[in-house]
């Protein structure tokens, strides 16, 4: 059996350049997505959204691979980011940060089948807010992004080179977005992999 993978075919969107601002269209996709505020270092709602997310994502993953014979990748880890006061979240006082975490779902996931996987979860695992999963559409349009190496600590240099970017050509638009392609539980941190995405005007 083939196993699906939606990075390797979205090459554009998901393997950046880490030494070039490349500009992108993000065209609409469906996200499994939960919502948040808070420290993400600290914040124990953070890690149980996490928890959620990737519970409910793998069970949908299990169930087709069983049910239709179709097996595929989870996608990452993704984050949008922002705080009422922006100059909160200049400054990294990230107890008033704000947070949607999201995880892609392959076109031929239904609603019906995370539906069914978060009822499999829920029922087998009971994690907190489960119950505050949705099942969405969200597009981004046009985008600048660059890939960021290293801790998230080291993060600024590559969004202002992003921002630069931007600025030079057109306006920031939309919230700041992260993709987490490495495992931090098992990758150095000077080697995590972390797409920066600004959407523009």
């Amino acid at each position: 059996m083939e196993k699906i993978d939606l990075k390797a075919e979205l090459k554009e969107l998901y393997k950046p350049s880490d030494k070039v601002v490349s500009e992108v269209n993000v065209p609409q996709f469906n996200f499994l997505m939960i919502d948040g505020e808070g420290d993400p270092n600290t914040s124990e709602l953070y890690k149980e959204a996490v928890q959620a997310l990737f519970s409910v994502s793998y069970a949908a993953k299990f169930s087709l691979k069983k049910s239709k014979n179709i097996d595929y990748v989870v996608m990452p880890l993704e984050g949008l980011w922002w705080a009422d006061d922006m100059a909160s979240f200049l400054t990294a006082e990230k107890a008033k940060w704000k947070w949607t975490l999201m995880i892609m779902q392959p076109p031929f996931v239904t609603k019906e089948q995370v539906d069914s996987a978060l009822h499999s979860v829920k029922t087998k695992k009971g994690f907190p807010r489960l119950e505050e999963l949705r099942f969405a559409k969200f597009s981004e349009g046009r985008c600048a992004q660059l890939l960021h190496i290293g801790p998230f600590s080291e993060e600024g240099p590559t969004i202002q080179r992003i921002h630069e970017h931007i600025e030079e050509c057109s306006a920031l638009s939309g919230k700041h977005h992260e993709i987490y392609l490495s495992d931090i539980r098992r990758a150095s941190p000077d080697k995590w992999k972390t797409i920066i995405r600004q959407p523009m005007e």
